[in-house]
């Protein structure tokens, strides 16, 4: 493209102090260095990791920055060394990466990388330790490797999954992220059987994708878990056959699930962030067979606590990280699923603005409302 080597100024929305709504500036985005890509970003949906790290409670702030990463676009350029991308190719810009040359990334268990596993707190690129946006001289702070609240960012070659140019990005921009995280935690990790019963806690877009894939594994029983009880109308079109919330009992969940159960669920899938969810997860599954998986994050001090009888008497805990997916290697056989029908991505948005309007996003996402929005870059 034109563009390509040459520093662009694009519009971007900005993070200047924590928890202040995001302006949306003019600023400078370099060329990619070797082995980076430049893409042009064409569609967000926004995810509860960005408002988290927006908020910064709990970490530690980095400011002036640009969130986003959950997200759809085209490579504007390659930096030297680049193979598998070229200008024009479609991609899903993935917050976690695989460099293809570690450990990690040879072993056939993992989709963890040593090199482009997730590091919140980096806000500057690989290579050479400085960032790729500016504003007038001032340097600006990338997130998680992605940055896509900017029409152009700058990411790893390693971050990037080239994807079929057939695929509407607008629909599967929701893949790069939350559908991915909850979907493979299902599928690829708790592997339910057909005629399972299984539990997932938190029905967000996380959980609700980890509903659809134990509705398309053939769940007999899905028992969505939540503590908003306005959710549960919404989670049946994913599959949920049950709704529980914890604060209408006056005994720990784990056992109203059990007595529902005959004993328990087969398979439960937590994806609240709550350590105590993650223990009733875990505690909910049948003894002899049960598996419980964790897919969201906890704080930082949380301590898990059960009996050791718990997995003497046969249960399983796993844990797993963007659903057990490699970005380069298999986000692009995802994506083909998508088109062959396979996969239902499109009932995951459900609402729509603007990039002017992105702090309509948050404002939706912390009352609670819809489960994603879709952010349009180019208005």
């Amino acid at each position: 493209m034109s563009t390509a080597g040459q520093v662009i100024k694009c519009r971007a929305a900005v993070a200047w102090e924590a928890g202040k709504p995001l302006s949306i500036e003019t600023i400078e985005v370099a060329p990619p260095q070797k082995g980076e890509v430049r893409l042009k970003i064409l569609f967000n949906s926004l995810c509860r990791t960005d408002v988290y790290w927006w908020d910064a409670k709990g970490q530690t702030p980095l400011f002036p920055r640009i969130l986003g990463h959950e997200a759809s676009g085209i490579v504007e350029s390659v930096g030297k060394g680049v193979t598998h991308l070229k200008p024009g190719d479609h991609a899903l810009p993935i917050f976690t990466g695989e460099c293809g040359e570690c450990t990690y990334c040879k072993s056939e268990e993992s989709n963890l990388c040593e090199l482009l596993r997730i590091n919140t707190d980096r806000g500057v690129m690989l290579s050479d330790g400085k960032t790729r946006f500016s504003k007038n001289g001032q340097p600006i702070y990338h997130f998680v490797g992605t940055s896509t609240f900017s029409e152009y960012t700058v990411l790893h070659e390693g971050c990037v999954a080239k994807i079929n140019p057939a695929a509407p990005l607008d629909k599967v921009a929701v893949v790069s992220c939350g559908f991915c995280t909850g979907f493979g935690a299902t599928v690829n990790v708790a592997k339910p059987k057909p005629n399972n019963t299984v539990a997932v806690f938190g029905l967000g877009a996380v959980g609700l994708a980890a509903c659809e894939g134990a509705r398309v594994s053939g769940a007999s029983r899905i028992i969505g878990v939540d503590l908003l009880t306005n959710r549960f109308e919404q989670a049946k079109q994913f599959g949920v056959t049950d709704f529980v919330n914890p604060k209408d009992h006056n005994k720990p969940v784990q056992e109203v699930i059990a007595e529902m159960t005959n004993g328990g669920v087969d398979r439960a899938i937590e994806c609240t962030g709550s350590i105590q969810a993650s223990i009733s997860a875990f505690e909910c599954t049948h003894d002899g067979w049960g598996t419980a998986v964790l897919v969201s994050v906890p704080k930082k001090d949380a301590e898990f606590k059960t009996h050791p009888m718990k997995f003497m008497e046969g249960r399983t805990l796993k844990g797993t990280f963007y659903g057990h997916y490699r970005p380069r290697t298999d986000i692009p056989g995802v994506v083909e699923k998508y088109l062959n029908k396979e996969l239902e991505l499109d009932k995951f948005i459900t609402h729509s603005v603007p990039f002017s309007e992105i702090n309509t996003a948050f404002d939706l996402m912390l009352k609670g409302e819809g489960i994603r929005c879709l952010i349009c870059m180019e208005e």
